[in-house]
């Protein structure tokens, strides 16, 4: 789904609790917390399915960023929107949430966005949203530690710092 100025989020509070709820171009133009899942694709070689954003995104356009990512809608529970922002984004059918891996606190580096960060297990082809995703690859682990350490302007800064949690915690 394309992104609307008009969709609704929930807004929480430092404990992740909902609070009450407000559009998505005032949830970002006032910085308030909010809900978000990013979901990191692998296959069996091991190397990670990456999209970058469409230059459409009214954040971070044309960045590296996770396999998938979505805000979660109004009242929806993070395992829903990450089943649903896969298949709307890559195309990607799963039966059932992904395994969860970490939770993200909000914070400037995730635009007040509480995350977690699922894995899911895939070898494609994905059908690529291009109001969403400008382009997309599969991408060695190393390969993409490189490339951030040499150029991390490249990447949407969420992404860094669940790589760098990732990869902290393998």
């Amino acid at each position: 789904m394309a992104q609307r100025a008009d969709e609704i989020f929930d807004v929480v509070n430092e404990q992740d609790e909902v609070t009450g709820w407000n559009y998505r171009g005032e949830v970002h133009r006032l910085g308030l917390r909010h809900r978000a899942v990013h979901v990191l694709v692998f296959n069996q070689a091991g190397e990670v399915f990456l999209q970058q954003r469409s230059m459409k995104k009214d954040t971070h356009p044309g960045a590296w960023d996770s396999s998938s990512s979505g805000h979660l809608d109004r009242g929806e529970d993070y395992d829903t929107c990450a089943v649903r922002e896969v298949g709307e984004e890559i195309g990607l059918i799963l039966p059932q949430p992904p395994v969860r891996l970490f939770k993200i606190a909000a914070c400037e580096a995730t635009g007040q966005e509480f995350v977690w960060v699922y894995r899911a297990e895939s070898e494609g082809p994905f059908v690529l949203h291009p109001e969403e995703i400008q382009a997309g690859g599969w991408f060695a682990r190393e390969a993409v530690g490189r490339w951030m350490t040499e150029k991390p302007e490249d990447f949407a800064p969420a992404f860094r710092l669940i790589w760098h949690q990732l990869n902290f915690r393998e």
